[in-house]
């Protein structure tokens, strides 16, 4: 059979996550034609993660701009703006309720990016294409090339294709490097019911447990919908001492992670010897910080794919900022792409460099309570 070859389209995106749709959401409400090209075979290929805070300077001014926040207030989920600090042992060292008036609502994230796919035109996602080459072609246009031999030209691309970019070397030889700290993502569920201790002790939203005497050592666990509790376990170790680990054998792996948090609170162990979901190991990479590029015609990139950091609460955010502000000024010069284009990275340029130093890499409890309440060092 003949590999296919698509139409050429005006717009061009690599990879379906929030920043992705976001700006292909933007597009087609400005009657800009628009493809979206996704590996995974179909929206519900894998698990789309848990709780995302939805901040309003930026990911809800991207919703703003792509007229969806009627189906964002939908799917919002009452009282989650609830933040807990506890030390290893227990002791409470922050509370702040949800009192309603917070401007970070959570969301589960699938049910934020079905919100995006229901949005637009039928066919404009196609599932199924893992892009394997990015071709420079004469007169400023551009092959992609996906598994399977298929391919489609574009004179606008835009790599929405996260961490391990296929689109970022036309334009960047950055590569992502490890952080030094790596996730364990587990999950406990119906918790209310069946570790009662652990779900009072994450309370109605987040929590965030860690150990005052070493640094490198802590977990956030977020409350979902039905009894969930959702966690990820930051150890700050090379990646060589995860390889000794089998986490192919869930109940080993979860063992041996458990014996780095030995002696820690009872309320809170659970959420690691008890997780009732195989652990996923989560190695943490970054883009140098002020990652930027010159300026290359009809190719640009968004959120991970441009500016990939350290898990701070803004990764999701800032890339639906991207794709609603790309999408923006797409819109804004009609006939002058390289314009639009210039304009989109001078703002996105900055802003990715200030968002990437937020959080320290070891964080004490005075910077998570700096982080939770917006204060500043220097107003403690």
């Amino acid at each position: 059979m003949q590999p296919r070859h698509y139409e050429r389209t005006s717009a061009t995106i690599i990879g379906a996550g929030l920043g992705g749709l976001v700006l292909a959401r933007v597009l087609s409400l400005h009657g800009i034609p628009v493809a979206v090209y996704e590996a995974d075979p179909s929206p519900a290929a894998r698990s789309q993660g848990g709780m995302l805070d939805i901040h309003d300077h930026n990911g809800q001014r991207a919703l703003k701009a792509a007229d969806l926040m009627d189906e964002f207030r939908a799917i919002l989920l009452e009282g989650r703006q609830e933040t807990r600090l506890l030390d290893r042992d227990g002791t409470v060292l922050f509370h702040q309720v949800d009192d309603g008036t917070g401007g970070n609502p959570e969301v589960q994230r699938g049910e934020l990016r079905q919100i995006l796919l229901d949005a637009l035109p039928a066919g404009t996602v196609r599932w199924g294409h893992k892009a394997t080459g990015v071709h420079r072609l004469a007169e400023g246009r551009y092959e992609v090339t996906f598994t399977g031999g298929a391919s489609t030209v574009t004179n606008l691309l835009v790599g929405a294709d996260g961490a391990w970019s296929r689109v970022r070397p036309l334009l960047s030889d950055a590569t992502p490097s490890y952080i030094g700290r790596s996730f364990v993502e587990t999950r406990l569920y119906d918790a209310d019911t069946r570790h009662p201790a652990t779900a009072k002790a994450v309370g109605g939203g987040t929590l965030c447990a860690l150990d005052r005497d070493e640094r490198g050592k802590w977990f956030v666990a977020h409350r979902e919908k039905g009894g969930t509790l959702h966690a990820h376990l930051t150890l700050a170790k090379p990646l060589d001492w995860f390889t000794t680990i089998d986490f192919t054998d869930a109940s080993a792996a979860a063992a041996r992670i458990a014996e780095e948090f030995e002696g820690w609170a009872p309320e809170l162990t659970p959420l690691i010897a008890a997780a009732e979901t195989a652990p996923v190991l989560r190695p943490l990479y970054a883009l140098p910080i002020g990652h930027r590029w010159s300026r290359v015609p009809g190719v640009t990139l968004l959120g991970d794919a441009a500016h990939l950091s350290a898990p701070d609460g803004e990764g999701a955010n800032l890339a639906m900022l991207d794709g609603a502000e790309l999408g923006q000024a797409l819109a804004a010069h009609p006939d002058d792409l390289e314009a639009a284009l210039t304009a989109y990275e001078q703002a996105l340029f900055p802003r990715s460099a200030r968002a990437a130093v937020v959080v320290a890499h070891n964080p004490t409890p005075e910077d998570l309570i700096d982080f939770f309440t917006g204060r500043s060092p220097g107003d403690r």
